[in-house]
């Protein structure tokens, strides 16, 4: 692994990331604020955690709300995973070391499937960075700590050179007191066991497992919001799942009258990040298309809509576009 230069056109788009996990933030805030015991994030004056576990839920605050005040790494890990275990440690080590030059964030990428797909993971272990919301790849595989360390300092020159970011200094034993503190937090009671199993199903990667259950749950609450996002985002998953992307892609090129072609690649935009091109594609579709084939285009623009979430400047335009076309 040779060391990165920190130039921020390799960035990747987390647009798609921020809305998916605002969207998943509100639906699941009432019982994370039980969990934790919090009104609204971490308590003033309470201690800074170098090292926290990530999912889909807390990427919002704990990344990119957190990466406006210092650099935060990012640890794609799994547990079978032999590489990440000679990896994490180090990286965990370092993060106690930097005293608050950056935080480290862990992502268990069977658990979090979405978020492993929009960053565009190819292997892992992964590591990446975000600096003020925006997000660069750093490296890929296990490396030796000289050369991690090297990249580590690169990133902190980096963000204080481009965006004055420095983090602050924290004491290493408040910071592993603090984290100890949080795993150690009882969790919440589910509200509804049901949905509980289809939040189990959908991190542990049972994808059609998660969409029963959370269908399960619509049948007795057609309101959850809570299962409505969980389960366009599990059949979001499940559509992506194994497809080739440049077949996708190809196939709609050729056959832009084929709707099913053209909703695959909606898909794969959306999952990539490419929030206005996956709903700019549907409306279009609608456009064009009478009868069944419209009707099929305008509920996938809707689930799309229920992932990025209805609060969304970009799912808000695209409402008005599809209102446009359609009356």
């Amino acid at each position: 692994m040779q060391p990165r230069n920190m130039s921020m056109s390799g960035a990747v788009d987390l647009s798609a990331v921020k809305a998916a996990a605002e969207a998943k933030q509100k639906a699941e805030q009432a019982r994370a604020q039980r969990a934790t015991g919090q009104a609204g994030g971490q308590q003033a004056g309470a201690p800074v955690q170098l090292v926290i576990d990530v999912d889909e839920a807390g990427f919002e605050q704990e990344v990119l709300q957190r990466s406006t005040e210092v650099p935060v790494v990012i640890d794609f890990w799994a547990d079978w995973c032999q590489p990440c275990k000679q990896l994490s440690p180090i990286l965990e080590r370092l993060a106690e070391e930097y005293a608050g030059k950056f935080v480290l964030a862990k992502i268990d990428v069977d658990s979090n499937q979405m978020l492993f797909q929009q960053f565009g993971v190819q292997g892992i272990p992964a590591v990446f960075a975000v600096i003020a919301g925006q997000a660069l790849p750093l490296f890929q595989g296990a490396a030796p700590e000289p050369q991690v360390r090297q990249v580590l300092d690169q990133l902190i020159q980096a963000a204080e050179q481009r965006f004055g970011i420095v983090g602050r200094p924290v004491d290493p034993q408040e910071a592993e007191a603090a984290r100890q503190a949080a795993a150690q937090a009882p969790p919440a009671p589910p509200a509804n066991p049901t949905l509980a199993a289809a939040h189990a199903a959908l991190d542990g990667g049972d994808l059609g497992g998660a969409i029963q259950a959370y269908r399960n749950v619509l049948a007795d609450e057609p309101a959850n919001v809570e299962a409505k996002l969980g389960l366009a985002q599990a059949e979001l998953l499940q559509r992506v799942q194994g497809a080739d992307a440049e077949r996708v892609r190809k196939d709609a090129a050729e056959r832009p009258g084929d709707v099913a072609a053209q909703l695959a690649v909606a898909d794969l935009d959306l999952v990539g990040g490419h929030v206005e091109d996956a709903f700019g594609r549907l409306v279009a579709t609608v456009q064009r298309t009478a009868g069944e084939d419209r009707d099929t285009a305008r509920v996938r623009l809707l689930e799309l809509f229920e992932v990025v979430g209805p609060d969304d400047p970009r799912v808000i335009a695209a409402r008005g576009a599809l209102a446009r076309v359609l009356f």
